[in-house]
């Protein structure tokens, strides 16, 4: 999430000193807006202005200082850069410990300004990203932990929200920690069961010995230890939601009964003849091997179909890199949050692990890294491949990076990609072949989107 920060509104009232200085910023690369007097910068500048303001102290009516305080009411992050004369560098001193960004003494060289305005210019467009990665988490609290600007993940949510309401039963498939479970309560949320019970069940986590009885409950003195009546997890969640993770693992002999339970939505608990009906929503989760299991006879295959009524794959990080520094900044802040501190600076070995690890454990490993950010131990804990590479292959890296998400941007079209990088045809192809990129994957992606 990149915003552009290339603004700087100068104020002076001496009309030549502001020239020469409008001119050297300009000649810098930088947009410039100019203006003769605080009064009419304070009615110009936008409430979040996508910039940096400089201003002189010394002018009528409201001088350089009081327009700083002024700015710092509206928005206590906006940098602010005073140009002083010499008797009042000790006022601009102390309006640095109130605040102000820098202070550039008269005489200065435009270089001396222009590298003030480029730090200055830096921080704030850090400041502007961290304000809309939280606005946009802020945003997304309804659709946690569903959280990211991707299409795969703005298709997940609108495809989870058709078929909220729809009740039919849905087979979740992904890997471990892509937050299959997240995605079970978010149906369940948004449909007419959500004031019922939502009851997750662990199938690798029960034991062998009682799974019979966890799940389908079972009557007083239906064997021994049976001291007292048991409702099963799938009778508690009648008229709500029975969330099974890890499906693949449920023991063969449960399979075939929690067939018929499928089937007839109906349970009979051990030591009992007494039926009881059910009105509940199956959501199944596994991981990809399912299908395998199914092929090994380890699965039974009636039972595969009959929960494959509605499948949703749920996808793994490395395919939403673009989402990674989002859920970071939400994670983050959450665990700040939890510890009672601040966020702690970003450096550039952990701008580089969100960028280019590749997060085996998805969500979930990324939430236990934002966890060791905010504990101040990411970098005790990080390894080799952690440090940032030379700056040439960083270079390269974030090339590559940006290729291919115009590439992604544009489903692949290498014309459209062209129009966007203002690159010639034969320099894309060139740097698609030095950097390895797959043009027909996104060719792909696209046709089956």
């Amino acid at each position: 999430m990149q915003i552009s920060v290339n603004q700087v509104a100068f104020i002076d009232d001496d009309e030549a000193l502001r020239g020469a200085n409008v001119q050297t910023l300009q000649l810098a690369g930088l947009e410039v807006l100019e203006f003769a007097s605080a009064e009419a910068a304070l009615a110009a500048l936008p409430q979040g202005f996508a910039g940096v303001v400089i201003s002189d102290i010394r002018m009528p009516n409201l001088d350089g200082r009081q327009l700083f305080r002024r700015l710092k009411e509206l928005d206590p992050d906006l940098p602010v850069i005073l140009i002083t004369g010499h008797a009042d560098v000790a006022e601009a001193v102390e309006a640095m410990h109130d605040g102000v960004y820098d202070f550039l003494p008269k005489p200065y060289a435009p270089e001396r300004l222009v590298s003030s305005v480029r730090r200055a210019l830096e921080k704030r467009r850090l400041v502007l990203e961290n304000r809309q990665l939280r606005a946009v988490a802020d945003a997304a609290q309804s659709d946690w932990p569903l959280i990211g600007q991707t299409q795969v993940m703005e298709r997940l949510r609108s495809t989870l929200r058709q078929l909220a309401s729809a009740d039919v039963d849905v087979l979740l498939e992904g890997e471990t920690g892509v937050g299959k479970e997240l995605a079970a309560r978010a149906l369940h949320n948004w449909g007419r069961r959500r004031n019922r019970e939502f009851v997750a069940v662990d199938c690798a986590a029960l034991p062998a010995s009682t799974l019979e009885s966890e799940l389908f409950g079972h009557e007083l003195g239906a064997f021994n230890g049976a001291v007292r009546q048991r409702i099963g997890r799938i009778q508690q969640a009648d008229r709500g939601t029975l969330f099974l993770d890890e499906i693949e693992t449920l023991a063969p002999d449960a399979q075939g009964k929690f067939l018929r339970v499928l089937e007839e939505r109906e349970i009979v608990p051990l030591g009992s003849n007494r039926v009881h009906t059910l009105d509940i929503r199956v959501v199944a989760a596994a991981k990809p091997a399912l299908i395998e299991a199914v092929a090994s006879g380890a699965f039974r295959q009636d039972l595969f179909h009959r929960l494959d009524v509605v499948r949703i794959r749920i996808p793994p990080l490395r395919e939403r890199r673009e989402d990674v520094p989002l859920l970071f900044a939400h994670f983050l802040a959450r665990a700040c949050e939890r510890l009672g501190g601040s966020p702690p600076p970003i450096d550039d070995a952990v701008r580089w692990r969100l960028l280019h690890h590749d997060w085996p454990g998805n969500v979930r490993e990324l939430n236990h890294y934002a966890q060791r950010v905010a504990l101040g131990l990411a970098a005790s804990l990080s390894g080799p491949s952690d440090e940032p590479p030379p700056l040439p292959e960083r270079i390269a890296a974030y090339e590559a990076h940006l290729i291919e998400e115009t590439l992604a941007t544009c489903a692949g079209d290498v014309r459209a990609a062209l129009a966007i990088l203002k690159i010639p045809r034969k320099t894309f192809y060139d740097k698609v072949e030095r950097h390895g990129l797959n043009l027909a994957r996104h060719r792909q992606k696209s046709v089956s989107q």
